[in-house]
């Protein structure tokens, strides 16, 4: 990771409003916040033609639309320029890296809107998947008064799968990571012993007194990612009554989960047992994968492993532990 910013970054970033003359919800919808994750992109183009062409209008409220949330990712083809703008979120008085422009522009920009839809894809297999917020709470972590509106939204998006539990487990993981790093640490390291290094888009429209939404349209190259999202924006332009169309349907058969806890790998040399994909189930005692020194490292319970990063450097995440939930 860079240092210093990117010399010769791309252009000016770009948002495009639509806005009915009567007054309703304000909606934000982002594509490409990692620049590898092109179907947000695609799917967004597709309304935008649409609404263009007057083949759609809105009928109440305004949607703004990021086709490319960070264009020299985007530009290079790959996650991120400097860093990942998907976390530590936030405007600063000093930029030193790429994101840092874009959070400086991004953060005012949903500071002007109720509700974000941030559209993404995966590297590995599997289907799509919503995350979801925290339940309405005052804690100190994500305070937050709109679970309700959040969960009607991600029932609407057309996927079954939902996940939650997001910050709250990686704030228990930075709490086991500080007691292990030194002041004498790597930039990086410093950043993953911060828990405002799990705040990304969706947690910093919450912080905001919104809700927001992530979509995980599939596989990068998925040739159905970019219709799913394409069929998640439709689905909240109608869920929030923006356009005049049907509600949309809530799946019929739901598979919700909560993430519990995060497993670091601590050394270059700790491997796998097998290739995990994010969903695998796991079976209490199962052998997840050892340790550089042999220490084997066990499922804690039945559940499921969820982004596993069988490159992840040491000290950071290996992988996630996820239960099922009863809440949706």
């Amino acid at each position: 990771m860079s240092t210093t910013p990117t010399t010769n970054p791309s252009p000016n970033f770009k948002a495009v409003q639509i806005a009915s003359i009567h007054s309703g919800p304000r909606l934000l919808v982002l594509g490409a916040v990692h620049g590898n994750e092109v179907c947000g992109t695609l799917g967004i183009q597709r309304v935008l033609a649409e609404l263009d062409s007057g083949e759609l209008s809105l009928a109440r409220g305004s949607v703004s639309f990021v086709p490319v949330t960070n264009p020299l990712a985007y530009r290079l083809g790959q996650r991120s320029g400097d860093r990942n703008l998907n976390r530590n979120l936030a405007p600063t008085t000093e930029p030193k890296e790429y994101e840092d422009h874009i959070a400086n522009w991004l953060c005012p920009l949903m500071a002007q809107h109720d509700a974000l839809l941030d559209l993404h894809s995966f590297q590995g297999q599997g289907q799509p998947f919503v995350m979801v917020g925290p339940q309405d709470n005052q804690g100190t972590l994500e305070p937050f008064g709109h679970a309700a509106d959040e969960v009607a939204l991600a029932l609407r998006l057309g996927v079954n799968r939902f996940v939650d539990g997001w910050l709250s487990t990686y704030a228990q993981g930075v709490e086991t990571r500080r007691a292990r790093t030194g002041a004498d640490a790597s930039r990086q390291a410093l950043l993953n012993t911060d828990a405002r290094y799990g705040v990304g888009t969706t947690e910093y429209m919450r912080s905001l007194g919104g809700y927001a939404l992530t979509l995980e349209c599939g596989n990068h190259a998925d040739p159905q990612a970019p219709e799913v999202a394409y069929r998640a924006i439709r689905n909240t332009l109608a869920h929030l009554g923006l356009i005049a169309a049907p509600a949309p349907e809530t799946p019929k058969v739901i598979e919700a989960l909560s993430i519990y806890e995060v497993i670091d790998r601590l050394h270059a040399d700790d491997r796998f047992a097998r290739t995990w994909a994010s969903f695998d189930p796991l079976v209490r005692g199962e052998l997840i994968g050892t340790r550089a020194d042999g220490t084997p490292v066990l499922a804690p319970d039945d559940g499921y492993i969820l982004f596993p990063a069988a490159l992840a450097q040491a000290g950071q995440e290996w992988f996630y532990l996820a239960r099922a939930s009863k809440r949706l």
